[in-house]
């Protein structure tokens, strides 16, 4: 790929709000003259991402990333700079030349993750090309069809198929790739010699993107479900893929979420394709799994409504009921959900009642959950008998002490009260017990509680940590010093100025270099004129201090005599550090002691110049 030229990359930036491209992977809302959200980088519940459209910059105030646009493309999706740049191009629509795009679209490979991910999309394109272009995928494909999935559908999800004759090892046999990254790919099983043979066969395969596009897995399905062999087979987890965090459909269904306002989780695979092929774009669905919290942390950060359309059958509706009470233990998302004709699952009910039938069910089959376990807990129950009918009622309770809106606690009371024959103040008193009974286990149960463990981030890129008076000194005449010529003009006037700490004085030097070919500061533009990211970082932390819009010269001076005072005292005791350094590592036992008593006096001189 040819280097884009910095006037092209200013294009590229100047075209795009980053508040548009980060909303596709974060649900940010208004605060202040800033946008807030979830960070994408670590799990957190109260919103510490920020994004300032003024500036074109984005920072996390808990894990400490931040950056602009491509900054947060490169750090999200893991591309290197070039490719984050046709990236941010392509969603703001400009035109790039061809030698800019060669090998953009695909994963960096020079990193191990990239490889790996290189050999999974390879794997991808074997199967669909055996699918679709073989005698060997006739059958697979023939089976495609008979579900009703259409060629274009086919191709969208690069759905592929693994035959018998086993082709994937000597396929990157055929290519050199390397032994030990076939073996960490999860497409192969490995026996006691170390031979490697492929994992799926005689499957139809589901390629598993990751939230980036990217194929990280796969999931197979027995063409001929035969006694002995799953039904379905997914990769095992690898350095790509964790199916606990993975969601299916994801990187394609964003758009859409992000247009309705809502998601549509569903139980399978095909179930999201079908309603794809019908026109419902916002499906998704975990992994043939429970859904877990981790996926959906992933929801939370892109929409507020989640609605689960899951089978039909008692297993469906058990699992309706599992994700209902997940959902509500660590979510804060409005619930709905898509009730089924009982023993359908949606694939089923799109083939048999057509595409428009289809999407109408999914706007007019909505319920509550309450509505739902209201429902659900009726199921087997003889209510036509006074214990049945008592036992029910007791179970529903805890659940009705949920409800929050009066109206729709009403209805449910008045529904209840006509249907069983009872008086609605003796079932709002029993309600009031279950609230009373309820409040007391909770604040009984209180001091028993361990304390909730703090949530972690992922990776911490900057230890929060207080900054003396010379730092805070340096921060704000370097920021005052790129936002304001005339303070440049004036310190760049100081004999033999300098900071104090390297950092500060390196930023300041390559600021001399930006501003003899950029008249104006755009703090978005200069992070990747500096390219250094524990640099870029530290001029995101810059433009997140609290500083005033005006500048006044007493601001300056103060910056500066704390500076040219604390310097002395800062280069005496770095000296000597090293002095003593270098002197314990010779064993001169008369010189340590010496210049403990000198870095002693220096620490107590600095002290001294931060009471001034």
């Amino acid at each position: 790929m040819a280097k884009i030229p910095e006037d092209v990359i200013e294009t590229v930036r100047t075209a795009t709000n980053i508040a548009d491209v980060v909303g596709q992977y974060v649900q940010l809302k208004k605060s202040g003259k800033n946008l807030f959200g979830l960070c994408p980088f670590h799990e957190e519940r109260t919103p510490s991402f920020s994004v300032a459209e003024d500036k074109q910059i984005f920072h996390c105030f808990s894990c400490g990333r931040g950056g602009n646009v491509f900054k947060f493309l490169m750090e999200l999706e893991h591309v290197n700079f070039p490719e984050a740049v046709v990236k941010v191009a392509d969603f703001s629509h400009v035109d790039l030349a061809s030698e800019y795009r060669q090998d953009a679209n695909g994963p960096a490979v020079d990193s191990k993750t990239g490889q790996l991910i290189d050999l999974q999309e390879q794997a991808a394109k074997l199967y669909h090309h055996i699918l679709v272009n073989t005698e060997m995928g006739e059958s697979a494909l023939t089976y495609l069809h008979d579900r009703g999935l259409t060629d274009a559908t086919i191709e969208t999800y690069q759905l592929g198929f693994a035959p018998a004759k086993r082709l994937l090892k000597p396929f990157f046999d055929g290519r050199d790739a390397d032994y030990q990254l076939l073996r960490q790919s999860g497409l192969f099983i490995e026996n006691a010699d170390g031979e490697l043979r492929d994992r799926f066969t005689e499957r139809v395969m589901f390629p598993l993107r990751n939230a980036s596009g990217h194929v990280a897995a796969f999931s197979g399905r027995l063409l001929q479900v035969t006694d002995g062999q799953p039904k379905y087979l997914n990769s095992p987890e690898t350095a790509l893929f964790n199916k606990s965090r993975l969601l299916f459909n994801f990187d394609l269904a964003r758009p859409a979420i992000r247009q309705h306002g809502e998601v549509t989780l569903f139980e399978g695979y095909m179930d999201v394709i079908s309603a794809a092929q019908a026109g419902v774009q916002n499906g998704i669905a975990s992994m043939g799994t429970s859904l877990t919290t981790e996926q959906i942390y992933a929801i939370e950060r892109t929409t507020d409504k989640l609605n689960v359309c899951y089978d039909g059958d008692e297993p469906g509706q058990r699992a309706i009921a599992r994700a209902l009470t997940l959902l509500g233990q660590h979510s804060h998302l409005q619930l709905s959900v898509i009730q089924l004709p009982e023993g359908q699952d949606p694939d089923e009910y799109r083939r048999a009642n057509g595409d428009e039938a289809f999407r109408q069910m999914l706007q007019t089959a909505k319920e509550t959950p309450i509505r739902f376990h209201l429902r659900y807990l009726r199921r087997n129950r003889a209510l036509d008998t006074d214990s049945e009918r008592l036992d029910y009622l007791q179970q529903i309770m805890p659940l009705l002490a949920q409800v929050k809106e009066p109206v729709e606690l009403d209805l449910y009371l008045n529904q209840l009260a006509s249907e069983f024959q009872l008086d609605k103040s003796a079932l709002l008193a029993q309600l009031k017990q279950t609230q009373r009974t309820s409040a007391a286990e909770q604040e009984r149960q209180r001091p028993a509680q361990t304390p909730t463990r703090q949530e972690q981030p992922v990776m911490v890129h900057q230890q929060q940590r207080p900054l003396n008076r010379l730092e805070r000194a340096e921060r704000g005449l370097l920021y005052r010093l790129l936002h304001d010529r005339n303070v440049w003009a004036r310190v760049s006037a100081v004999p033999d100025f300098c900071f104090v700490h390297d950092d500060y004085q390196v930023i300041y030097t390559l600021a001399q270099g930006y501003f003899q070919t950029h008249q104006v500061y755009q703090s978005a533009q200069f992070t990747d004129f500096i390219q250094e990211d524990r640099l870029q970082q530290l001029v995101i932390d810059l433009e997140t201090m609290n500083m005033t819009a005006a500048v006044t010269e007493r601001e300056i001076d103060d910056y500066l005599a704390v500076i040219m005072t604390d310097a002395p005292v800062e280069e005496q005791l770095r000296q000597k550090k090293n002095q003593l350094a270098e002197a314990s590592r010779l064993g001169n036992a008369e010189q340590q002691q010496q210049l403990v008593i000198e870095i002693v006096r220096l620490e107590q001189q600095r002290q001294a110049n931060k009471q001034v």
